[in-house]
């Protein structure tokens, strides 16, 4: 019997456990300890917890999870992308490319993806943002109007409907409730940088509301690199009453970049500012525009019940001139429910979840020869279809006050079809159907009120994309398999005294992972299944308050993150045991922050990549390791205005930041993106 059935049947049998009281009244177990908080004003909202109720939730899950909360985000000059957002989040590779588009990975999610997403489910207040087939872009998100991320890894995110390897990031917008009042922001900094936004929140009765505008432009450190951007992101919410919230949203993008191209790893080093000649010739571009509507609804149906639900719809035009001009519209509707109900049931507390995602898109894809930026005669064209649903249960039973077990089975619907409309050149049409079940253990034990550990053993599947299916280096539709893992996790988290600590380590074996394959040996790559693979690492961050009150008031805090990543083939018939290209063995940040009672904070950083990473299957080619130095302080004044100032890469080390992955590469393979060089970036805000 396979080892996934075996757990998907123990699950199966822990899961009915609450359900002979479901159909009672609902009573309270022993109650969980929770910091004791003055209310003051409008009562917070039910629809957007904010950083510190998140994290209180959060203490459920068996496994590791974080939250980034807005002040490490907004009190810096410069955060453009996900790799300043997430930088002291272990477990995450998050590099920036050129302007605000990042390669990202978590837990070695997506690696042979060199462009947009796959393997990481992205969410915004909790309604997923990817295209239906798992698809996604970064540069849709703005940074500047998260309240806070929440960062679920791999299977963690089992409770949100997330399938695949990499888990979820749910970015937490702002609300009239959260952030009441006016706040005026500009940035400028190294390569042309300038930013401006504009906010307002306001709460009155049952009401409230929250809108900001920003706008985003820069020359970029690389020649051809240059963008801009105009967002706008706000939302209205309405408390019913004390136990029902509805609130809707509406996000903006116009964005408009520049693609400098990767380069050869010599050039990389020795003129990193350089782009590549075919995107100089051909005028690279990656210009988007969106229009996101949503709503989420929270239902307080009783103490101990709670029902959520939401949807949004996405209409997205993409036009990309690259080695040939794309030219996309795509409409994408996604949703989700979920019915929580902790209480008793024989005896014992449990927590029961229940929960659904389903997501349906279209895309009208066609291609033309690029005439320098330009669309030429048409190449191609189809008509592409994506659903991905899953339904999940999920059980915590307490079998002591401070020990629970975790159970729940995950089932899910995939279909990925494309109807080839050019026809001229042999028909490309296909579809492809994927059904899965992914069942999970796990336990959370309370060691002390404020530290915990978890471990879980949980199976993740992962239907592959549209692109995936529909290669350009071979005609027709793919066969490939969804790519499934095998993980088991331990690890700790919580605060004791000045330290705040989360470790974790885990195991995945995979099999049919989605890689990139030269089958033919002629340098056409494209995605195909690879046998087994393994997935193992050290996820670290910690917190520590070395110095306190020195001076009446003040703090020296150390933080830093470290991941470590150890993913590799595991007996291929061509690679052997080669390691996965695309990500370091070791990336570990750190900075030493010196905070005054006057406001003031000074904080020197250091990353540090002690051995870079390789850039192919064959594992001929890699990157050098590399330390960046950096310094950051801020002001905050009692009139409202707080200034703040950056500076990265402070001894210009030349260093290659991420790579582009390939079956076999050469000295003259060009996969490598150039890091930025020294900077400055500083800004000041206003709120009033």
């Amino acid at each position: 019997m396979p080892s996934s059935l075996r757990a998907a049947l123990l699950a199966a049998a822990l899961l009915p456990l609450p359900f002979a009281t479901l159909a009672q009244p609902l009573t309270t177990g022993e109650p969980v300890a929770v910091p004791e908080v003055a209310v003051t004003g409008t009562a917070p909202s039910l629809t957007s917890p904010d950083a510190a109720q998140a994290a209180e939730r959060l203490r459920a899950v068996p496994g590791n999870v974080s939250v980034v909360p807005a002040e490490e985000i907004r009190l810096r000059a410069g955060v453009t992308s996900l790799r300043d957002v997430l930088e002291y989040t272990p477990g995450v590779f998050a590099q920036p490319k050129w302007g605000e588009d990042t390669r990202l990975s978590i837990r070695g999610s997506g690696l042979a993806r060199n462009s947009h997403l796959r393997g990481v489910q992205l969410t915004q207040d909790g309604v997923p943002l990817n295209q239906a087939d798992g698809s996604g872009d970064f540069q849709e998100l703005d940074p500047l109007t998260f309240g806070h991320v929440e960062v679920l890894r791999g299977a963690n995110a089992f409770g949100r409907g997330s399938a695949t390897l990499g888990g979820v990031l749910n970015f937490v917008t702002p609300t009239g409730r959260s952030d009441p009042g006016a706040l005026i922001r500009g940035e400028m900094g190294s390569f042309g940088y300038r930013r401006a936004q504009a906010a307002y929140g306001v709460a009155a009765g049952g009401f409230d509301a929250w809108g900001s505008l920003s706008t985003l432009s820069q020359d970029g450190f690389r020649r051809h690199s240059d963008g801009e951007s105009r967002r706008f992101n706000g939302n209205l919410g309405w408390q019913v009453n004390e136990d029902i919230e509805t609130r809707l949203y509406y996000g903006y993008n116009h964005i408009e970049q520049r693609i400098p191209g990767t380069l050869t790893r010599a050039r990389a080093l020795s003129d990193p500012r350089a782009a590549a000649a075919a995107n100089l010739l051909n005028d690279y571009q990656r210009n988007i525009e969106s229009n996101r509507v949503a709503s989420r609804t929270t239902w307080r149906i009783a103490p101990g019940a709670v029902l959520e639900a939401g949807a949004s719809f996405v209409h997205r035009e993409l036009d990309h001139p690259i080695f040939q001009y794309i030219d996309q519209r795509s409409d994408d509707v996604n949703g989700f429910a979920r019915l929580t109900l902790e209480g008793e049931a024989s005896g014992l507390r449990h927590r029961l979840v229940v929960a659904a995602t389903s997501g349906i898109g279209a895309t009208d894809s066609n291609r033309y020869v690029n005439n320098a930026g330009h669309a030429g005669r048409l190449t191609a064209s189809s008509s592409d279809r994506a659903r991905t649903n899953t339904a999940t249960i999920q059980n915590t039973v307490y079998v002591l006050p401070s020990l629970g077990l975790v159970a729940g089975v995950q089932v899910g619907d995939a279909y990925r079809a494309s109807r080839d409309r050019f026809l001229s050149d042999g028909d490309a049409s296909g579809s492809a159907s994927y059904r899965y079940a992914n069942p999970l253990l796990g336990a959370v034990w309370d060691v002390t009120p404020t530290a915990q550990a978890f471990a879980n053993l949980s199976w993740t599947t992962e239907p592959p994309t549209i692109s995936d299916l529909t290669p350009l280096a071979t005609q027709g539709f793919s066969s490939l398999r969804a790519q499934r893992a095998r993980t088991a996790e331990v690890g700790t988290r919580g605060r004791e005294g000045g330290l705040q600590w989360e470790v974790a380590a885990y195991r995945a074996a995979i099999r049919d992972e989605i890689q990139l394959f030269d089958p033919a040996g002629n340098g056409a790559s494209f995605a195909l299944n690879a046998g087994r693979t393994l997935h193992q690492g050290v996820e670290a961050a910690l917190a520590w308050t070395v110095l306190r009150d020195l001076l009446p008031g003040d703090a020296l805090v150390l933080r830093g993150a470290y991941t470590f990543n150890d993913f590799r083939f595991d007996g291929d018939p061509r690679y052997g045991n080669n390691k996965l290209p695309g990500v370091p063995r070791h990336l570990a940040r750190a900075e030493l922050r010196y905070r005054h009672p006057s406001g003031a904070s000074l904080a020197p950083t250091v990353e540090w990549v002690p051995q870079g990473l390789f850039a192919d299957n064959a594992n001929t080619q890699r990157t050098g390791g590399y330390a960046l130095l950096g310094l950051r302080g801020t002001l905050d004044l009692e009139n409202g205005l707080t200034l703040f100032v950056e500076g990265r890469n402070l001894t210009d080390r030349r260093y290659i930041a991420s790579a582009s992955v390939a079956p076999a590469a050469t000295a003259a393979s060009a996969l490598y993106e150039p890091g930025f060089g020294r900077s400055v970036y500083g800004g000041l805000g206003f709120r009033f």
